[in-house]
Formats: C-alpha cells, structure tokens, sequence
C-alpha cells in the first residue's frame, strides 16, 4: 500500500488489488498496479506531501481561479457554476482549461456561456444583483 495513504485510498488499494486477483488481470502485479493507481489520484487531489506543499505554498495551478478546487471538480460541478460568474471569469477558466486539462465538454460550455446573450439570462454580478433586488422585493409585498 502506498505510504501515506488514507483509509479511503487503502480501501481503494485493497478493492483494486482483489478485483484484480479474482478478474486474473495484471497476474503477479496485482499490487503493483493498485499502487499506481491510488498513487495517480492521491496526486490528482492534492493527497500527496508534494501536492499539500505546493498547497501550502500557493503554487498549485488552479490557485487564483473564480472557481475554487477547480481541477477537482467534475466536467457537471463546473458547468452548474457558470450562471454565476461574468464573462471575464468564463474566459479566465476556459484559458486554463485549454492549457490543461483540455475536455471539450467544459470548453464548449464556455463557448457558449460566451455567445449567449445577456438579456436572456444574466450571469455574474448582474445576475447576483437582480437576484438580490428580486429577494428584496419579495419580502416588502413586492413594492420598491
């Protein structure tokens, strides 16, 4: 098991290596391949005494993005993020999306939160502020 390993990914370590050895896949390197698997997304979630210390140290690559544990988040966790944000933060994520992890679906989501028209569904500050006035009047009987 690799060291450092949470009981989450020991769990994930012990299940990969017995589905391995009952399937007969990757015989006499059953624990071998659990390992890096574990291991590949201990990294991939910031699990790893490397990963924590650029953490610590601001110097991971999503560090700084409008969405927070951007390179954490799932292509449907971001998409559902986008009403919120203004078209700077939409361009901002699409840049790194494009330098990184490149998935086709969130880029063309961002294409078209791009292209869409503002009249028909307001995003950012706008939408926050609209959101806010439409509570605000709601709870005076619906009077300004």
């Amino acid at each position: 098991m690799p060291q450092g390993a949470n009981a989450e990914r020991q769990h994930e370590y012990d299940k990969l290596k017995k589905d391995f050895k009952h399937d007969g896949r990757y015989k006499g390197r059953e624990e071998e391949v659990a390992a890096r698997i574990v291991n590949k997304q201990r990294t991939q979630y910031s699990e790893t005494k490397a990963e924590k210390a650029k953490d610590r140290k601001h110097e991971s690559p999503d560090e700084g993005l409008p969405v927070n544990h951007y390179d954490h988040l799932t292509a449907g966790e971001i998409g559902e993020e986008l009403e919120t944000l203004s078209d700077k933060d939409v361009r901002k994520l699409k840049g790194y999306e494009e330098k990184h992890k490149n998935r086709k679906t969130l880029i063309a989501q961002y294409d078209k939160a791009l292209e869409s028209d503002l009249t028909q569904k307001p995003r950012g500050k706008l939408r926050k502020r609209l959101l806010y006035e439409g509570a605000c009047s709601s709870a005076v009987g619906g009077r300004r």
